[in-house]
């Protein structure tokens, strides 16, 4: 019972901070272009310091290697999941317009505004790597199968017609990997860390810059929330299968695949198996709707998805905490 009264905690300690930012939005604290800011602030600056100062404090070239399984484990997982959730639109008759959209809400986590806050309070700083590393073919996923697979499925399209599907590569190297990538020859070169790490002013203020990211990226989904409307989620019957795949079945296939990995001598330490299972069970990604949108699909389906998902994880991460701990 320790384990999930902590991940309760943790839990409530994230809901209040969404609070801070769905009354805000409420009270007509933030104007339309506030929140689209915020968005950059944390994607651009706060994430990438604080992804640095993570690799900065937590690994060597030794621990670094390990991160390879989880690369290996996070794009199997995925592909099984995109399989399944074909599968699942083939036997549910799903309607154009919503496949593509169901399929990727399945397998499209929102690690950084839900995932690394979450991942934070439960598993402390030492685990931000190891999301880096689900995050990395989750985004990777999303901008090349993910936009493919929805475009795919555009209803004004004919069967004639092939897909134009519009890719910003841009997406494939995000603005927080870049923060990985700057900090690799400081992990392999202990001349350079050591020197960096005199510079107290530069290794306060990229902490201090890092740690704005929970705090902010809760604060941007309570705006999210108040905007998309709470009161607006509606259940039917491709909605709570979505719920399912995303919250049951993409974890399940996680801990499956960590499971078949440490019987063939493929093992990772606890709390990076704890990090890739808690994040491919983390809400559906925030751009969804407009994703939806760019592709002429079912909106309301899009964000209706969004709003369960990032209401609901509130109640399935502690029980995912407690059936770890079993």
């Amino acid at each position: 019972m320790g384990v999930f009264f902590t991940s309760i905690q943790s839990v409530v300690a994230i809901v209040i901070m969404i609070a801070v930012g769905y009354l805000g939005q409420a009270l007509g604290w933030f104007d339309v272009k506030f929140s689209g800011s915020l968005s950059k602030l944390i994607m651009q600056v706060a994430l990438p310091a604080s992804i640095f100062m993570a690799m900065m404090k937590y690994f060597d070239p030794a621990s670094l290697a390990k991160l390879s399984a989880g690369l290996i484990y996070t794009l199997l997982s995925i592909v099984v999941g995109y399989a399944i959730a074909w599968l699942a639109i083939k036997i549910l008759n799903v309607p154009r317009g919503r496949r593509g959209l169901m399929m990727t809400a399945i397998n499209g986590a929102n690690t950084v505004f839900i995932g690394m806050p979450l991942n934070i309070a439960l598993f402390g700083e030492v685990s931000v790597p190891y999301l880096l590393t689900y995050y990395i073919v989750n985004t990777l996923i999303i901008w090349t199968v993910g936009i493919w697979v929805i475009a795919s499925d555009d209803p004004t399209l004919s069967s004639q017609n092939k897909t134009k599907t519009k890719l910003d590569w841009r997406h494939l190297i995000p603005a927080p990997l870049w923060g990985f990538i700057l900090a690799l020859p400081f992990v392999y070169i202990p001349a350079l860390k050591a020197g960096l790490m005199k510079l107290t002013f530069a290794t306060m203020a990229l902490t201090d810059i890092g740690g704005l990211v929970t705090p902010l990226s809760l604060i941007y989904i309570g705006i999210m929330l108040r905007s998309f409307g709470i009161l607006n989620m509606h259940f039917d019957g491709n909605v709570i299968w979505t719920l399912i795949g995303r919250f049951v079945i993409s974890p399940l296939v996680m801990a499956g695949i960590i499971l078949i990995g440490f019987h063939t001598g493929i093992t990772i330490n606890t709390v990076f198996q704890q990090t890739l299972i808690i994040q491919a069970a983390t809400p559906a990604l925030a751009v969804l709707p407009i994703l939806a949108n760019t592709y002429h699909g079912d909106v309301k389906f899009a964000t209706n998805i969004v709003v369960s998902t990032s209401v609901l994880f509130i109640v399935i991460i502690p029980v995912i905490m407690v059936l770890q701990s079993l």
